[in-house]
């Protein structure tokens, strides 16, 4: 199966929304490389990087899920490896 390495963006503006988004990223736990995450307080919100390897259509449904949920925006960026 060929997999991509790719980052996905998120951010988060309502903090209600991280135990969703954290049960996300446990469902995708396999494909996980590492992530990052930054409190920005002067803002009220969170900046979030995922670095995955996984296949194109993993990436998609995880970032897909992400985004949907309530107060939560997130965007994926590809390798081209």
């Amino acid at each position: 199966m060929d997999t991509r390495v790719a980052v996905i963006g998120i951010i988060v503006e309502k903090p209600e929304a991280v135990e969703k988004l954290n049960a996300i990223l446990h469902e995708y736990r396999d494909y996980v490389i590492g992530r990052m995450g930054v409190p920005y307080r002067a803002r009220n919100l969170n900046v979030i990087s995922v670095a995955v390897d996984a296949p194109g259509d993993k990436i998609a449904a995880l970032a897909g899920k992400i985004g949907n949920l309530d107060g939560v925006s997130a965007k994926a960026a590809y390798s081209h490896v």
